[in-house]
């Protein structure tokens, strides 16, 4: 896979976990004032960057070889393509009486942060379309 398309795929992909994030924040505020609803966030960046070090890590290994594919296969690059996004709830914390964990102020800053990302993404993906422009137009 060549970079152009690596760079595209992977900024489309962080789109849509900002969109995700939106939709999750939206949900945590609309739920601030719930008894026992526990906040929620996505985690998509930590698993990412696993599967780019394993990418990394088995340029430099041995090749195992399997006789049977039945066989436990160990030196397999985690593939960064088949990497989802999780909602992961937060168990731990309490800050109302009620059991409720949700901060509406924090909620919005994220949501705040949450459109700025997106709005960098989108730049970078126009960016990635006007340098293939301009190597087409010479």
């Amino acid at each position: 896979m060549n970079t152009f398309t690596r760079s595209v795929d992977l900024l489309s992909r962080a789109m849509d976990v900002n969109s995700l994030r939106y939709q999750v924040s939206a949900n945590n505020i609309a739920n601030a004032e719930v008894p026992n609803y526990k906040r929620q966030e996505v985690n998509f960046e930590s698993e990412l960057k696993r599967a780019f070090d394993s990418e990394k890590d088995t340029e430099h290994r041995f090749q195992l070889t399997r006789a049977d594919e039945r066989h436990i296969q160990l030196d397999e690059p985690y593939d960064w393509r088949s990497v989802e996004p999780r909602r992961v709830t937060d168990w731990t914390t309490t800050a109302n009486a009620n059991g409720n964990n949700v901060d509406p102020e924090v909620e919005a800053m994220n949501i705040m942060k949450i459109q700025l990302n997106y709005r960098l993404l989108a730049q970078l993906e126009n960016f990635e379309f006007s340098q293939v422009k301009t190597a087409m137009k010479r």
